[in-house]
């Protein structure tokens, strides 16, 4: 399959799985704010690796990837029917940190200008 299909299986996986996930009544599901962040998928449409971010979870997102992994079999045999593939891959979920480490990078930027100064202009001498 080209390279172009496969972005765009990528991406209507993707949508699928955002809309079949929203339907899960797991309550570890509920706690806070998820997102499918990537999805990537092999060339043989074996696996497809699903990043996903989880904030706002008391418990951590620990619990929310075991859970959607006891449920990838569900998710499977719902994106075969609902994209009428042949063979849907083996989804594997696995948490993508980026989200939390930008809020990171973001509180520490902001105790460096926590006293309200800025950097005074740099003078350029070419104009």
């Amino acid at each position: 399959m080209s390279e172009k299909n496969m972005g765009r299986l990528a991406q209507d996986m993707k949508r699928e799985i955002i809309a079949i996930i929203s339907r899960l009544k797991d309550p570890r599901l509920a706690g806070g704010l998820l997102t499918v962040t990537r999805l990537d998928v092999t060339p043989d449409l074996d696996v497809a690796k699903v990043y996903v971010s989880v904030l706002g979870n008391p418990d951590g997102p620990a619990p929310v990837i075991e859970a959607l992994n006891r449920a990838s079999g569900h998710v499977r045999t719902e994106i075969s029917r609902k994209m009428h593939i042949r063979k849907a891959p083996r989804l594997v979920f696995v948490e993508d940190d980026g989200a939390a480490y930008a809020a990171h990078i973001n509180e520490l930027l902001k105790e460096l200008n926590v006293d309200g100064q800025e950097a005074a202009p740099s003078e350029n001498d070419g104009e």
